[in-house]
């Protein structure tokens, strides 16, 4: 199963090393999120906490609103989703379309506020919070499943394995079994450079039944849609010493490298994955010969396509494609028939 998502790069990637991507655009929802939305939705099941018909609440940026909604769709339960205003419209008409219901809260609450919206929301009707960024089924979902690919795959090891954040469910599930059975393996984690909070050293409190409430010193607005929110996930907190390096990317560079990976590489994703690539093309430069490095491609570019990673597509064609309409005599666009 895990061979069919790892694609050796050639045009993006240096001779001397020999970089590939784990495509998790292939998952049935198209994203990564879809190993954490089954393995809390089944961990619910059996231990209770989820019971048959309940409506199911959650915060998130997109991706795991996604998966949800096709996992709650296949079982029967409910979903409400709380998203902020400022992430794509791709996202909520996806959500929408699969079933779920999406309450929008105001971009300035950023995530923490979409995190206290569904709290409370849980809290007064009575609905199950999957609670992604601090639940550790989300980590045990990739330790079952995610990690033991990546061992499959590269039987002889790996220079370097690397992700970003998003819920910190993908980093702390892999990188736990890594280093219990692959040590050599360095993980490395991709932030934005402008909003470096994990890699500030400065961590998100979590109290014991709750969740952050107050945004991390270190962020800033960034244009990686579903990595590194206002808070550290706990998740991540929590994997933090299984870390050997931090590596900031740009936001220019993150839609460049999903630009390229398209163009370049026949690969469809989004601006993440550009922003993982642009930290796995880091790692790579200083790797030594013959290294195999492996970067996590999280979801599709289809649901990007009311963001800036398409400012630069037209609907309409352009000169180029009007003068090779009009190269041969038949069926021209733009130019009436008598």
């Amino acid at each position: 199963m895990g061979a069919l998502r790892i694609v050796r790069l050639h045009a993006l990637a240096p001779k001397h090393v020999e970089l590939s991507v784990k495509v998790e655009a292939l998952n049935p929802g198209g994203s990564v999120k879809d190993r954490l939305a089954l393995g809390i939705i089944e961990a619910a099941e059996a231990s209770g906490e989820l019971k048959p018909g309940q409506t199911v609440i959650e915060a998130t940026s997109g991706n795991t609103g996604v998966s949800l909604a096709v996992v709650c769709a296949q079982r029967g339960y409910p979903l409400v989703l709380v998203m902020a205003e400022s992430f794509s419209v791709d996202r909520r008409k996806i959500m929408r379309f699969l079933g779920a219901k999406v309450v929008l809260t105001p971009a300035a609450s950023k995530a923490t506020g979409m995190l206290a919206k569904a709290d409370e929301l849980a809290k007064e009707h009575g609905w199950h919070l999957t609670r992604q960024f601090d639940n550790e089924a989300n980590a045990d979902a990739h330790s079952r499943t995610t990690a033991q690919e990546v061992l499959e795959d590269f039987p002889d090891g790996l220079h370097a394995w690397v992700t970003g954040i998003g819920s910190g469910g993908t980093l702390k599930g892999v990188a736990r079994v890594l280093k219990e059975r692959s040590p050599n393996t360095r993980v490395v984690v991709a932030e934005p450079d402008n909003s470096g909070a994990f890699g500030s050293g400065t961590r998100t409190p979590w109290p014991d039944d709750g969740l952050p409430t107050e945004s991390h010193p270190a962020f800033q607005s960034h244009p990686i849609q579903g990595w590194s929110p206002d808070f550290i996930p706990k998740l991540a907190e929590d994997a933090r010493a299984l870390v050997d390096e931090i590596v900031p990317v740009s936001g220019s560079d993150a839609l460049r490298l999903s630009r390229e990976l398209a163009r370049r590489e026949g690969i469809f994703c989004g601006i993440s994955s550009g922003g993982t690539l642009t930290g796995a093309l880091k790692v790579a430069a200083d790797a030594p010969e013959g290294s195999r490095i492996l970067c996590m491609l999280p979801d599709t570019g289809e649901r990007y396509l009311s963001t800036p990673l398409f400012d630069d597509v037209s609907g309409d064609m352009s000169t180029e494609e009007l003068s090779i309409s009009h190269s041969t005599p038949n069926a021209q666009y733009g130019i009436e028939s008598d």
